[in-house]
Formats: structure tokens, C-alpha cells, sequence
């Protein structure tokens, strides 16, 4: 798309806009007489977050959405989809019977995917994947209207609302896939059929489902499964157990990482308090920089530039869009705490590679104060869980770090491993319902000067700590 048509697109508003007849047949049922020609605007699934002219969805969970279509009809909504088992259909809110409202969720994702027709790149990876993302979708909306994956939208539930999202001017979709078990991104990948796959890296994330991380690189792989025929794959080249298993595969191929042998690869890479510049062997000229600590990030920015490549972005625009590309919250961000202390808040998600990196990363930005380390359980590590939490000591240096601050059961491992490098003082633990005390300890010893980094699993909830840092 050329510039020019892309400028003109700008600050101009597009929404969805189907009738009730043509949802029945993306979703092979009959609308009920009458109803053929209500307009729907929007899909939802959350009764609270409706707006005028959607469609409500509703599922069932640890609540049955069912029993919140009187809420969704009084914020706005239309229409909505009934699973055939509920008895109990409205009585005055247009409706389409459906076997399983998800899978009907799904397949409407699909059909308005198509119906948009964007070129799709879709993203997994161990760890990285949102932060890739976010690049990816920067880079892309230099030359193109791009549309991303929100928040963590990134399964059975979040890749069709995000297709259903879309602006109907979007000419790229960049959707981020998770994944914790077999089969998982099989089905995602096929419903998105990808015209770029990208695998950011193999990990130890979710590895009490998989057991060893040769079976994650096989489930990692399924993210391929979908791809068009003539689509690209772009993986880590770095990794051994990526390499081999895209030697047996024959579609296109792009690799990123350190090793010269990769396509795209960085040189004088240089870390800051809160950016890393590198240069690309294949743009010399070029000094690409990234607003975020972290030198491991520059593998991230990798497979973002090895994607630009693929839709033939300039070198020039993909260097302004990482400087200034928008970080997902609490991705590695750095923000300011009522006293004047600087938090690095990566509550999102944790697994033991990305809790060694971050806290390396951490311990080399200058400070006039101390240091500290929060820290929640690492989930889903499986049988190795213990040892995967003690291992994280190897990344804390007494000399740069004053203090951790341990949170969940899990953790007592760490802090056990610690007690040869930090004395007794300098290591405080606290159970997950202790986040109140761990907050109240950790207060009494900052002052405006110093800094701490705040990680852990998102079912830990540290942002509670974070919040009770940064006050009102």
C-alpha cells in the first residue's frame, strides 16, 4: 500500500458492520424471521464490556455466560448466540442457536478473517512473543494498516475476538499465539493461516505439560501447520532444536540470532539504563536502537527486522519504528515509584531464562542507591520446579543487588540457594497471601535513589506489589 493511501486512512474511524443473516450463514444455522436485517457492529464475549450493536457471546467458564444476557442487552446488545443445551431462550434479544457458542465464536473469527482478507503474521515463542509482537506490528505500520493482537488475547478465546476486532481497512494482521499444550497451536494456526510464522524461542515455559523442551520445540512447531504455501517461516537459528527441525520442512525460511550463519544477525550490541542499540550485519550503515533494557531484547527486534524484510520495509523505517515502537504493559517497564524510586515492572510472566536475563539486565543499570529484586513463583515448571527456581541465583551478584524480596512456596528454593551469597537480613520471604507485608518490609528500606525489578508469574499477581509501590 502505498504511502500516500496509508496517510489518507489515518484518523479515520471503521467498524464492523454485518447483518444478523449474514453471521447465520458464516455460521451454517437459519435466523429466525424478522431478524435478518439487525446490524451488528461488534462482538463480545464479557456482558460488562458491551457496546452498542454487538453481538454477545456467551461462553462458559468458571461462569456461564448465559446467565448474563439481560446485563449485555441492557449495555447495548442485539443479538446474541444460545448453545442449544440452554432451555432458556431470551425472550425479547434476537438469538442464533448454536451447538457450542466457542467453536461458533471461532468460526465467526475465521469467517471475518476472511472476509477482511489481511496478510497474517502470527508470533509464539517461550518468551518474547508479545514484545515481538509489538515490534512486528510497528515496523508493518510504517507502509500498512496493521491491526495486533491486544493485551494477552493470544488463545482459543483472544485469536477470534482479535480477528473480529479488525478494522475492515486492516491489511495486516499480527497475531501473537500461546500455547501449553499439544494440539493448541495447531488449531490456532489454522484458523489464522499465516502467511509468516515466527518462533521467537524455545524455553522452559509450560514445561510441566510437555516434560522436556524437545517436545515443546515439536508443539512450538504446529504454529506452521496453518501456513500458506507460499509462506515464510522465520525462527531462531541460535537454536539447535528449531535448526533441525526445519531442515525436514520445505516452505520458506528466514532465520535470525547471533551466529553469523543466520540470515539477519546483530554486531556492537551495547546495553543502556533504559535502550539497546545494535547494528545488522546486513544494514552497516544503520544504527537501530530499542526502547528497552536488555541486550537479550535485540534477538526480539531480530525476528521483527527478518519480517520487515518479508513485506519489504525500508531499513530506514524499520530503524524508526523500533526506537520508538509501543511496549505491552508490564513487559520490562520501567516506571516510577511514589518516592521517587524507578520500578523495572515485568509482572506479566515469568520462567527461569527470562528471570536470569531480566535480572542481569537489571544489575548493570547505574543507580546512585541499592538494588532490589522482587520475585513471585515460576508456574507450570512440572517435576524440575524446585531446582528451575534455585538455578535463578546464578543471575543475582551480591555486589549489585542489596536485597530480594521472595514471594510463593516456590521461591523458598531460591532463597535457600541464596544463603551462600546474601546474608540473612537480605533475604525475606513471604507466602502468596503475604504481598500486603512483602509491600510494607520492602517500603521501610527504599528511598527515592534506588531501584527494584518486580517478576513473576501472572497467577502470583505481583502487580499487586507494584501497585501498592506507585501509590494513588
Amino acid at each position: 500500500m502505498a504511502t500516500e493511501a496509508h496517510d489518507d486512512l489515518k484518523g479515520r474511524k471503521y467498524i464492523m458492520k454485518m447483518q444478523l443473516a449474514e453471521i447465520a450463514q458464516a455460521l451454517n444455522i437459519e435466523p429466525q424471521d424478522g431478524w435478518n436485517d439487525i446490524t451488528v457492529t461488534s462482538v463480545s464475549f464479557d456482558s460488562r464490556k458491551i457496546s452498542a450493536g454487538a453481538l454477545f457471546v456467551p461462553l462458559i467458564g468458571d461462569n456461564d455466560g448465559h446467565h448474563f444476557v439481560e446485563a449485555a442487552k441492557d449495555n447495548g446488545a442485539v443479538a446474541t448466540l444460545w448453545q442449544e443445551d440452554h432451555s432458556d431462550f431470551p425472550e425479547d434479544l434476537p438469538f442464533l442457536t448454536v451447538e457450542n457458542s466457542l467453536k461458533s465464536l471461532q468460526q465467526l473469527g475465521r469467517y471475518y478473517l476472511q472476509k477482511i482478507n489481511p496478510r497474517v503474521v502470527a508470533i509464539t515463542g517461550s518468551n518474547g512473543k508479545t514484545t515481538t509482537k509489538d515490534m512486528v506490528a510497528s515496523i508493518l505500520s510504517t507502509q500498512f494498516h496493521v491491526k495486533k493482537t491486544p493485551e494477552n488475547f493470544n488463545n482459543e478465546i483472544g485469536v477470534p475476538m482479535t480477528c473480529l476486532t479488525m478494522e475492515p481497512n486492516t491489511e495486516v494482521l499480527v497475531v501473537e499465539l500461546g500455547m501449553d499444550r499439544f494440539g493448541q497451536l495447531d488449531y490456532l494456526s489454522k484458523l489464522v493461516a499465516p502467511d509468516v510464522a515466527v518462533i521467537t524461542m524455545i524455553g522452559e515455559a509450560h514445561i510441566e505439560f510437555f516434560g522436556t523442551r524437545d517436545k515443546i520445540a515439536d508443539a512450538k512447531m504446529e504454529i506452521t501447520h496453518g501456513l500458506t504455501e507460499d509462506g515464510y517461516f522465520i525462527y531462531n537459528g541460535d537454536e539447535p532444536l528449531l535448526v533441525s527441525r526445519a531442515k525436514d520442512e520445505t516452505m520458506s525460511q528466514l532465520t535470525f540470532g547471533n551466529n553469523e550463519s543466520n540470515d539477519v544477525t546483530a554486531t556492537q550490541i551495547e546495553g543502556h539504563d533504559d535502550s539497546t542499540s545494535f547494528k545488522v550485519a546486513a544494514y552497516p550503515d544503520i544504527s537501530f536502537s530499542i526502547p528497552m533494557l536488555g541486550t537479550y531484547n535485540v534477538n526480539n527486534a531480530l525476528a521483527a527486522i527478518s519480517v520487515g524484510q518479508v513485506f519489504r520495509i525500508s531499513p530506514e523505517n524499520m530503524e524508526k519504528s523500533l526506537k520508538n515502537f509501543t511496549i505491552t504493559k508490564n513487559r520490562a517497564e520501567w516506571v516510577t515509584g511514589k518516592k521517587g524510586e524507578k520500578i523495572l515492572s515485568d509482572v506479566y510472566n515469568s520462567n527461569p531464562t527470562a528471570a536470569k536475563k531480566v535480572i542481569e539486565a537489571f544489575s548493570q543499570v547505574p543507580t546512585d542507591g541499592k538494588r532490589y529484586v522482587v520475585l513471585g513463583d515460576m508456574l507450570e515448571l512440572g517435576d524440575k520446579a524446585a531446582q528451575m527456581h534455585a538455578s535463578v541465583a546464578d543471575a543475582i551478584d551480591p555486589s549489585e543487588i542489596s536485597g530480594v524480596y521472595l514471594c510463593g512456596d516456590l521461591m523458598k528454593n531460591l532463597g535457600n540457594a541464596l544463603q551462600d551469597k546474601l546474608s540473612s537480613s537480605q533475604i525475606h520471604q513471604y507466602g502468596v497471601g503475604q504481598k500486603e507485608q512483602l509491600y510494607s518490609d520492602l517500603d521501610q528500606e527504599l528511598t527515592a535513589n534506588d531501584m527494584v525489578m518486580i517478576k513473576g508469574s501472572h497467577g502470583i499477581a505481583l502487580e499487586k506489589v507494584l501497585v501498592s509501590l506507585i501509590g494513588d
